[in-house]
């Protein structure tokens, strides 16, 4: 019986299991997108009080289609602003979150979402939760890549 459950797993596509990552440093980002040759999406989220943020995390960052175009296309960042004290970050993290929002997000909106090239370029952004699919949500990331190209 062992035996057939471990065949039974073997044969599950991996894929269904896989999450993109998702780094903390835009620093370091950019300099993964450009030795990759990918784009960067920025979200800033407030990841234990803000409903929208907590609504496009569920419905589009973590849908499979989302997570495989992202696998592939982009380098994700996100930099949380967390309200309840067991979820606060380092204080070394906090001056990192800090410093992306005083360049990216003056005006300190939630969810706020750009799409950047691999310099820091912004080149789209969607203020609030999308009112899209998820593939919807693709389509307009793509659309901003190819409307930088031209």
């Amino acid at each position: 019986m062992r035996t057939a459950k471990v065949k039974l797993l073997a044969l599950f596509p991996a894929f269904l299991f896989f999450t993109p990552d998702w780094h903390q440093n835009l620093s370091e980002a950019e300099m993964i997108a450009q030795k990759e040759h990918k784009y960067i999406l920025l979200n800033f989220s407030g990841s234990d009080w803000c409903g929208p943020c907590i609504r496009m995390k569920k419905e589009i960052f973590e849908s499979d289609v989302f997570k495989k175009m992202a696998d592939s296309e982009l380098i994700l960042v996100n930099a949380d602003f967390p309200r309840n004290k067991k979820n606060q970050p380092t204080p070394e993290q906090q001056k990192i979150n800090d410093a992306t929002a005083d360049k990216y997000n003056p005006l300190g909106k939630f969810p706020f979402t750009l799409l950047l090239n691999e310099k820091g370029t912004v080149l789209g952004s969607w203020e609030g939760l999308p009112n899209e699919s998820p593939e919807v949500f693709i389509e307009d990331i793509h659309n901003d890549i190819y409307t930088s190209r031209k």
